[in-house]
């Protein structure tokens, strides 16, 4: 009984750590959801007789909505706050996810354009996610947890590929492709439900014990919402003066940068990896599936980890810069081990090398920590946005780049090279264009679109 009531306290006094695992659970399915299409695509070609170019204008719909997005997204996140918009957006986008299976009871002729136009509209119900979380761990968690709670919420994707590809896959084999959609929208609707039925800000809880409160609040937590109130008149205005503010500074540009070039060795996993398993090294697609899961659960590992080292350098008195820029550094340099791949003959050497990659690019994400740190209070929701932008034009802008280099060269050692020098620049940029992590003095400076230097 003492044990029981320990761990009930112990729950009472840490609600922030209800907060994120909700918060990583809505992400697993998340990313579920964007996986839908991939696993139930050959299906849905062969039985609406689609091309691979229509295919790729499928896959492709999710990802530009979701760069077009991220500019209003933000200014919404700053206008409504991050938790009554983050709970709309879970309930669109599996509304959303859902109806998509419906278009195999649809006529072949407007198929292909009703499958474009949901998947678009799931990009746009998803674009406020990734800047909303960041926002709601700046709320609830002190700045020596942030990293780690960032960590959390970010390696749901690794484990999203884990967990789903074969589950969808099985599900898409025993009940045909709609069932996936129907499913992963269904999960997503009561994910949904429980979201807006427990995630509250702080300063609106009254249940939230005052030891939590006060270990948040003195820890550099910012407890509530602070939303932007202009008239409609001043509203674009003042929204492209902020975004020209976060813009015309050197250490939210190095930020940037750092996003697009990590985001690029995301999006190869998720695109292209299990094509050059299958193509250059000769494997089967099970066997081909089977080991594309080894590098996720490595990226899993290092995303957890490098929040959690960088976390417990900042408890120890290490500057907020150094604490979060080593990882970020080590992680980097492990991720450009990828182009070994050219150099190896062996199909155990490829994945090696593809897992110390992978992991290093989960160690070196923490991105999100960083802008949790740095946003201006009443920018944040545009902050994150811009950030998240640059990440969904790595999103487009690689399975392009490698497909291109793929069909003229004939060879994936080009694209390597690619994904390796992107991980390079990461490096560098953190290097020598962020200089200190540091939030601006002057919220109003960035409100108005001043420059500060950093």
């Amino acid at each position: 009984m003492k044990i029981i009531a320990s761990l009930r306290r112990f729950i009472v006094e840490h609600r922030r750590f209800e907060v994120i695992a909700l918060l990583f659970i809505m992400m697993i399915v998340n990313q579920g959801d964007r996986a839908t299409l991939s696993v139930a695509g050959a299906s849905i070609s062969t039985q609406l007789g689609l091309s691979h170019a229509d295919m790729g204008w499928l896959f492709s719909a999710f990802a530009w909505a979701y760069m077009l997005v991220q500019i209003p997204g933000g200014l919404a996140i700053d206008r409504f706050g991050s938790i009554r918009v983050l709970g709309l957006a879970i309930l669109g986008w599996s509304v959303f996810t859902a109806l998509i299976g419906t278009v195999a009871m649809m006529p072949l002729g407007i198929a292909f354009f009703s499958v474009f136009a949901l998947r678009f509209l799931v990009g746009v119900a998803e674009a406020p996610c990734f800047p909303s979380n960041s926002k709601i761990v700046a709320m609830w968690f002190p700045t020596a947890e942030r990293g780690t709670a960032t960590a959390i919420f970010n390696a749901s994707q690794y484990f999203a590929a884990v967990v789903f590809t074969p589950l969808l896959a099985w599900i898409s084999s025993r009940w045909g492709w709609p069932w996936v959609f129907y499913v992963m929208g269904a999960a997503g609707v009561v994910m949904a439900l429980i979201f807006i039925a427990r995630i509250h800000a702080p300063a609106d809880l009254s249940s939230l014990s005052r030891v939590e409160l006060k270990e948040i609040r003195d820890g550099g937590a910012s407890l509530q919402e602070t939303p932007t109130t202009v008239s409609q008149s001043q509203g674009w205005r003042d929204t492209w003066a902020r975004a020209k503010g976060l813009l015309s500074q050197r250490m939210f540009l190095g930020i940037y940068l750092g996003q697009f070039c990590i985001s690029t060795l995301t999006f190869f996993f998720l695109t292209w990896f299990p094509v050059y398993l299958v193509q250059q090294r000769g494997l089967s697609i099970l066997n081909a599936g089977l080991l594309a899961a080894v590098p996720a659960i490595f990226g899993f590992i290092g995303g957890i980890g490098g929040g959690m080292f960088s976390d417990w350098m900042l408890r120890r008195g290490v500057s907020l810069t150094r604490a979060r820029k080593l990882p970020i550094y080590i992680g980097m340099a492990l991720s450009m081990s990828i182009l070994v791949c050219n150099y190896v003959q062996t199909d155990t050497l490829v994945v090696v090398f593809m897992a110390l990659a992978f992991f290093g690019k989960g160690m070196g994400a923490l991105g999100w920590a960083v802008i949790s740190d740095v946003s201006p209070k009443r920018s944040a929701g545009m902050n994150g946005a811009i950030f998240n932008t640059f990440g969904s034009v790595a999103g487009i802008v690689t399975p392009l780049v490698i497909g291109y280099v793929v069909q003229v060269t004939g060879s994936f050692n080009g694209a390597l090279l690619y994904v390796s020098l992107n991980a390079a620049l990461a490096f560098f940029s953190y290097l020598f264009v962020v200089g200190e992590i540091r939030r601006p003095e002057e919220d109003e400076g960035v409100e108005e679109g001043e420059a500060v230097v950093c």
